[in-house]
């Protein structure tokens, strides 16, 4: 049975600080969560019911261990995470100084293990099969993940539903001048791309939104999802039609994992037949339930949290709207 969800790329074990407002040299206690922005996507589509599973690799050490457990508990499939021997499974610490400053450290050198996923390791049938497959730029940071994700979607050629998460990581490439090209390529085998104007800018030289919009459309992809921040969510068909969403208000505990909801939602959206301004409503609510909460995998909400977090913001954005006009 082919999977609904089948996301590749980044993985590993997210040390969040226990206190606020508080640097890490401050802090003196931490939760241990999965993390890795593709293996949240498949986890927040497992918690909408989707099946779902991850294509990536850890270290073998306990960690590696920690991942497959929590996947398992999350209803992932892990039958596609391998093991490398190039690193320890990857460690990510961040601070966390609401509403919207969190740093990230990430522990991934010389070479995280989930960059060390090699084309002919795939299995191509599951990845042309999938109903939905989730790509991330961090994968086309480094050989050989960047030989194996253009090989993925070269071999899907548009099947079902392709989405290119524009995720840019600077730190992670050794030129980032090189970016745009891999981009490029990419977004020729995509159908949706989703990316905020930082990423928008990266992979179309695009900042702003209906622009960017426009040239991830002329790149290739059906559908361009904007994210603004707190200018809500730009999202154009190749038809030209738009959906501007409103953001959703929300006391903000931890923005990391907000971007890996919307992502999860965007799936379950389109996988549910869902017009674009009812899934991209959707995910940008879903988005907002995880900022105000402190983990991201352990965060992902259920489709009654999010539809309920859609009524209750309804009003407010309802008055944020009378109040623009």
């Amino acid at each position: 049975m082919p999977f609904e969800v089948l996301t590749i790329g980044r993985v590993g074990v997210d040390v969040y600080p226990l206190q606020t407002g508080v640097g890490l040299a401050e802090v003196t206690s931490f939760g241990k969560y999965l993390g890795g922005s593709p293996t949240n996507v498949a986890v927040a589509a497992a918690r909408y019911g989707r099946s779902a599973a991850v294509i990536t690799k850890t270290g073998l050490d306990p960690f590696g261990e920690f991942v497959r457990t929590a996947l398992e508990g999350y209803g992932v499939d892990v039958r596609f995470v391998g093991t490398s021997d190039i690193a320890p499974t990857p460690v990510t610490f961040c601070e966390i100084f609401p509403p919207d400053d969190f740093p990230l450290y990430f522990y991934r050198l010389p070479k995280a293990p989930d960059l060390d996923i090699a084309a002919d390791e795939l299995d191509l049938d599951a990845v042309r099969d999938a109903a939905v497959f989730w790509i991330t730029g961090t994968g086309l940071s480094e050989e050989p993940s960047r030989s194996a994700t253009l090989a993925a979607v070269a071999h899907r050629a548009k099947a079902g539903t392709t989405i290119f998460d524009l995720d840019w990581r600077p730190m992670f490439w050794a030129d980032p001048a090189q970016a745009r090209s891999y981009y490029a390529e990419v977004l020729r085998h995509t159908t949706v791309a989703v990316g905020n104007l930082d990423e928008c800018e990266v992979a179309t030289g695009e900042r702003e939104p209906y622009a960017a919009a426009k040239a991830l459309l002329a790149a290739g992809v059906e559908l361009a999802v904007v994210k603004q921040g707190p200018k809500g969510v730009l999202a154009m068909d190749r038809d030209g039609s738009v959906a501007e969403i409103p953001p959703v208000p929300v006391d903000v505990v931890n923005g990391l994992g907000a971007g890996d909801a919307f992502g999860g939602a965007l799936c379950h959206g389109l996988l549910s037949g869902w017009d674009t301004r009812r899934t991209v409503s959707f995910a940008n609510a879903a988005g907002a339930l995880v900022a105000g909460r402190l983990a991201c995998s352990d965060a992902m909400p259920t489709q009654a949290e999010v539809e309920e977090k859609l009524r209750s913001a309804a009003p407010a954005a309802l008055d944020a709207a009378q109040r623009k006009v």
